[in-house]
């Protein structure tokens, strides 16, 4: 045999074909694909359209609010007796009374906002018809602010959205309340519970409000969660109410 014939006869390798294993992805994809949104943007971006349509509601709630308040400011009004307040000196606790409810109403929007974004447009929804529902009681009870009341200023911006006459019923105790049915699945509540007996005692003590608005306030705020979450369930199909 020839050196030429034993040449030809040694196998020539062929190149084999390398499956990626199962799980395994090929890097040069990994690398130019999309990064997947994480779990609080994809649950912003699902619920974009609702978060902006309840915007608009707390829009047009707060104007009602506001030009109700100036109604009620430049009307005359008469003052009644109270049996609570005509045996309790007032006190000055304008600091929570301020400052404790500016906290509270920022802690309805920025609790769901970081941690559960799901439910933003619920509370914005929500907040939006109790504020409606309030804004019309009180242009219909033209009640003064109870004597011997004592006067507070807000900061900033606070000041123009604060009215006299406002009475019934009280925000300071209604939104509050408001925040316990909103997040009654999480410990929270309880400091939306206990939120919402501290304003009532303090604008009670400071003679800011009648009994009849605190209790009703509670009454009311109920009512008004059921309402809105009837319309919750036309506008969000995956709307639940765990109250």
């Amino acid at each position: 045999m020839t050196v030429a014939e034993r040449e030809s006869t040694i196998p020539i390798p062929r190149p084999r074909l390398r499956l990626a294993q199962p799980g395994r992805t090929i890097p040069l994809i990994d690398q130019y694909s999309p990064p997947k949104p994480r779990p609080w943007t994809r649950e912003l971006l699902e619920c974009k359209h609702l978060i902006l349509l309840s915007l608009v509601f707390m829009g047009a709630a707060m104007s009602l609010d506001y030009y109700s308040g100036l109604y009620v400011s430049s009307t005359t009004s008469v003052g009644v007796p109270d049996l609570i307040l005509d045996h309790l000196p007032p006190v000055d606790l304008g600091f929570l009374f301020i400052y404790g409810y500016i906290a509270l109403v920022a802690g309805i929007f920025t609790y769901p906002l970081f941690f559960r974004v799901r439910i933003l447009h619920v509370a914005a929804v929500q907040f939006s018809l109790l504020l409606t529902l309030r804004s019309l009681f009180m242009v219909f009870t033209h009640l003064k602010t109870p004597p011997g009341s004592v006067p507070v200023s807000f900061p900033w911006f606070f000041g123009k959205l604060y009215f006299e006459n406002d009475m019934f019923f009280s925000g300071h105790t209604a939104v509050p309340f408001l925040g316990f049915y909103l997040f009654r699945q999480s410990p929270i509540r309880y400091v939306f519970l206990a939120g919402s007996i501290m304003m009532g005692m303090v604008v009670l003590v400071m003679h800011l409000h009648y009994s009849i608005d605190v209790f009703a306030a509670f009454f009311m705020t109920y009512c008004s969660y059921r309402m809105g979450g009837a319309a919750l369930r036309r506008l969000d199909p995956t709307y639940v109410d765990y109250a």
